[in-house]
């Protein structure tokens, strides 16, 4: 293993220096960045010329230019090391750049990515448990649907008929769902769960009204509370929630018959809910770091719990005690952002239209952390949906063949013979191996997610890497480009290596040599 690793650092390392020399000629050849002073009528144009010749090294032909940025570069992967990217036309450090840049495309991808990993790969896995049925020939229509539909136009449809619609009727007289919108969401919610389940019509006729009932009455129960002008999951919510993650916990992992699991989860969940009473007056004076603090104690208290229960079956109750103290906590966290609603959009510079359309933040715009987290996820909303639609396709393709092909392999079948749970099957057996092609999609879309999506960040006003490399792309600002190329190899690089060591925990039939 160590030898592999060498040979990849090695291989990496030679990689990135080709590629970067190959990126700065051609760009350096593709335009002349004098252009716009050329152009210019100022009095002091030849001095600027000359200035911006001597800063930028503009006389040095660019095949020997490159090495005089590679110097600098080195530093930025040596640890404690000087880094130096140069500057752009207008003087100003490269490495003051990228650290916004990267922040608000991390911002942005992040979420997307994670909800498309979600959503997609349980879509797909429901899709080929449920192989050829009304939800598969649905759901793949949808995805392809989605996969075909242009970035700018899924952009200006959200923008449309989520941000400008729903501020509209936020900030309107009556913000009730009304009869015909509440029958509709209805039907449509319990038509979706009972394709979901499995088995005889009857078992779907039960889901349906089950369903149906179970969402009209939380309609109207938001209807009468004036659910989104104060929103809030509130104790009794809470602890519906909490127990419904504790119960889909318990039954994706280890199933009901396990006592241990179930206690594990029991317990996690009622100290998250006892926490959830003790921790309000700390909310209210939390930052940043207190939340990462408590999220740190989450994680050790449920690995705690799971381990002192385990007993013979450890590792599984670490596991369902781990995905309940988790879930558990960030719903505790959702509550506390959700009382601040309140508060956001009452404020002046919000107005009763929270939902952005432009930007990063509000400007003008001043309050807690809870109040500005708030103003960052509205800002946030509407590209992280356009990028989570479009990358949601792929997932559950990907991930209904891949269970498809796994369900058919003969240890499968050995499996079912064995007659263990069609739950064990999947969960277990199944699940498992069909991640490893999965990994390698994600490993290279986080790298070329990290480059910016320029259409989305264009039409949403985001200035992320997408911008800055398009900004700079059309100035001829060599300096940026190969800043932003830096932080996408190196990203791509690593996350390709971290996909190739995953295989081995994947597989137990991979070994490196």
């Amino acid at each position: 293993m160590l030898s592999f690793v060498v040979r990849r650092i090695i291989a990496s390392i030679l990689t990135l220096v080709v590629a970067s020399f190959i990126m700065y000629v051609l760009t350096a050849n593709s335009g002349n960045p004098l252009q716009d002073l050329l152009a210019s009528n100022a009095p002091n144009a030849q001095q600027l010329i000359g200035q911006r010749t001597e800063r930028l090294s503009l006389d040095v032909p660019p095949p020997l230019r490159w090495f005089q940025w590679a110097a600098g570069a080195a530093g930025c992967l040596v640890p404690f090391a000087s880094c130096d990217l140069g500057v752009n036309l207008n003087f100003t450090p490269v490495t003051a750049l990228l650290p916004g840049a990267v922040a608000s495309t991390v911002r942005l991808v992040a979420a997307s990515t994670i909800l498309a990993i979600l959503l997609g790969v349980i879509t797909g896995i429901v899709s080929a448990l449920r192989q050829y049925s009304a939800f598969d020939l649905g759901m793949t229509f949808f995805s392809f649907f989605l996969y075909s539909l242009p970035s700018f136009l899924a952009a200006v449809l959200l923008k449309e008929f989520i941000a400008i619609d729903f501020n509209n009727w936020l900030s309107g007289a009556d913000s009730s769902f009304g009869l015909v919108p509440t029958i509709v969401i209805t039907l449509v919610v319990a038509f979706f769960l009972q394709a979901i389940v499995a088995g005889s019509m009857k078992n779907r006729l039960i889901t349906f009204g089950v369903s149906a009932a179970a969402t009209l009455g939380v309609l109207l129960y938001m209807d009468a509370t004036n659910w989104f002008q104060s929103p809030g999951l509130g104790p009794v919510g809470l602890l519906i929630l909490i127990a419904g993650v504790a119960f889909v916990a318990v039954v994706l992992v280890t199933g009901l018959g396990n006592r241990r699991a179930l206690l594990a989860a029991g317990i996690t969940g009622a100290i998250a809910y006892a926490a959830y009473f003790a921790l309000q007056g700390l909310f209210d004076i939390s930052t940043i770091w207190t939340i990462a603090i408590l999220g740190l104690a989450t994680a050790v208290v449920s690995f705690a719990v799971g381990w002192v229960l385990g007993g013979n079956d450890r590792s599984q109750v670490i596991r369902v005690a781990m995905i309940t103290g988790i879930v558990s906590g960030l719903l505790v966290v959702a509550d506390r952002y959700l009382q601040a609603w309140s508060t956001y959009i009452a404020s002046p510079r919000i107005n009763n239209r929270p939902i952005a359309t432009v930007g990063e933040q509000t400007v003008g715009l001043t309050g807690d952390m809870w109040v500005m987290g708030l103003d960052t996820f509205t800002h946030f909303l509407l590209p992280t949906i356009a990028l989570t639609l479009i990358s949601f396709a792929g997932y559950t393709r990907y991930a209904r063949a891949g269970l498809l092909e796994v369900l058919n392999q003969d240890y499968i079948r050995t499996a079912r013979a064995k007659g263990l749970s069609e739950r064990t099957v999947v969960m277990r057996h199944a699940f498992r191996n069909m991640l490893i092609p999965i990994t390698t999609i994600v490993a290279a879309d986080i790298g070329a997610l990290l480059g910016g999506a320029i259409i989305t960040e264009r039409v949403f006003a985001i200035s992320g890497m997408g911008s800055l490399f398009a900004v700079s792309l059309d100035r001829v600002d060599l300096n940026p480009i190969m800043g932003y190329f830096l932080v996408i190899a190196v990203t791509a690089i690593l996350f390709n290596f971290i996909a190739d060591l995953s295989y081995a925990l994947l597989d137990p039939r991979v070994r490196v040599k």
